[in-house]
């Protein structure tokens, strides 16, 4: 497997795992980059591209598992493989679910760290392909007035035209207007284009006081 879009990120104190994981994975036609220390993966320039990060659990200062936290509150998003020289339930629980992809015991197989390698490609491709979806549909947005994102949300909770109008205290026809504006502009080719797009943005219909009912 060589793709020059992908990279597999190797931490590891010991030099002699560190370089035996590097060159199998080399072998395998995966493009490598080690580092000695979670620290010096943290400082270090990575580039944009997909990746997944080989780490290992017993790293002296920051360990693994710090890092892993680490990355999380950085906002960096990216599948980790633990490699550990001992079984530990408790610390491969913890690892998975702060979002491992996989906890490898030493010794393993190189077909089972290829595969696991592939598979975590894959999913940062998807997830920075995600991403990038979304970033641009924030974009697009971005460019509606007030109003077209009042319009927006209602549309998409299922109002129709004479709803809205009634909703926002305007016309039909002003409705439609802003209506088809917001089409254009988030450039949906039908409603349940509209739908799916606002789903991702986590559009929801907007909140209206509701009036208190005097006895």
């Amino acid at each position: 497997m060589s793709d020059p879009n992908s990279i597999v990120f190797v931490v590891d104190d010991d030099q002699l795992v560190r370089d035996s994981v590097a060159d199998l994975l080399s072998s395998a036609g995966f493009m490598v980059r080690t580092f000695e220390s979670a620290t010096e993966f943290m400082q270090s320039k990575r580039p944009d591209i997909s990746a997944c990060l080989i780490l290992d659990v017993e790293l002296p200062g920051l360990s693994g598992l710090d890092l892993q936290t680490e990355l999380a509150k950085s906002g960096v998003e990216i599948p980790i493989i633990f490699l550990t020289g001992r079984g530990d339930i408790p610390m491969s629980v913890r690892a998975m679910k702060a979002g491992a992809m996989e906890f490898l015991t030493k010794p393993f197989s190189g077909p089972e760290l290829f595969d696991t390698v592939k598979q975590a490609l894959v999913r940062d491709g998807e997830l920075r392909r995600q991403r990038s979806e979304t970033l641009d549909l924030r974009e697009r947005l971005g460019t509606l007035t007030p109003r077209e994102r009042e319009v927006l949300a209602l549309v998409v909770a299922g109002l129709l035209n004479k709803q809205i109008a009634g909703e926002l205290g305007t016309t039909e026809l002003t409705i439609k207007v802003h209506r088809g504006r917001v089409m254009r502009k988030m450039q949906a080719a039908s409603l349940a284009d509209l739908v799916r797009m606002a789903e991702k943005l986590k559009i929801s219909p907007p909140q209206r006081p509701s009036s208190t009912k005097v006895e």
